[in-house]
């Protein structure tokens, strides 16, 4: 039996997924956190057991990513496969990096996604064939990767949502964080993009398929 657990702060996506994994033999939801402080003390409780993680990129306060990083330190040979709205585009390569054994956008079918926790709880990875395509470019071209690669991962949310329109004080207040740490990361994102407005990343972000 594969024992999952989902994080993911929407309680109608939560339900939708367990409809579609409660008609497997082979798979079962043990527990459920809507946001990175409750998964990390679910984890922390000795108790606790998971094969795999279902994690969503965008939760409130602390993101996917970073929950992902620490969850890698604190379970080591816990699996995850990343399911979200935002397409692979945006955060696949990053959250392969960080430790995921997958990646799925939430519009994928349900055979989908069953495969993919079965393949990944196997010990393979699960990508698509073009997340595959993007990776196998990527590999010896680092001279001629995006810009926003350069990022840290804080760096890059930051930078997704300055180019969605919102502002500092909004983004601070998304993330839990100060409106100082995120003016820091504003500046050091346009320094490095080699940029002087929101503007700029806003076309950036859309020309490269990083904001719908």
């Amino acid at each position: 039996m594969i024992n999952i657990f989902l994080v993911d702060d929407h309680a109608i996506i939560r339900e939708g997924l367990k409809r579609i994994i409660s008609k497997t033999d082979d798979i079962k939801i043990v527990g459920e956190a809507t946001n990175s402080e409750e998964m990390i003390s679910q984890v922390l409780n000795p108790d606790w057991h998971a094969d795999l993680v279902l994690l969503d990129i965008t939760l409130p306060g602390r993101s996917g990513i970073d929950l992902l990083k620490q969850l890698k330190v604190l379970k080591p040979n816990l699996k995850f496969l990343v399911l979200s709205i935002h397409s692979e585009d945006q955060y696949a390569l990053r959250a392969l990096r960080c430790g995921a054994s997958g990646y799925m956008t939430k519009d994928s079918v349900p055979e989908q996604l069953t495969g993919a926790i079965r393949k990944i709880h196997s010990g393979g990875m699960y990508i698509s064939s073009s997340l595959a395509e993007k990776l196998a470019g990527y590999v010896g071209k680092s001279v001629d990767q995006p810009r926003h690669n350069s990022l840290s991962d804080r760096e890059y949310q930051v930078m997704c949502l300055l180019a969605s329109g919102k502002t500092v004080t909004e983004i601070a207040k998304e993330l839990a964080l100060s409106v100082k740490t995120i003016s820091t990361n504003r500046s050091r994102v346009l320094e490095k993009m080699g940029m002087r407005t929101n503007a700029q990343l806003t076309y950036y972000a859309i020309q490269n398929k990083l904001i719908e």
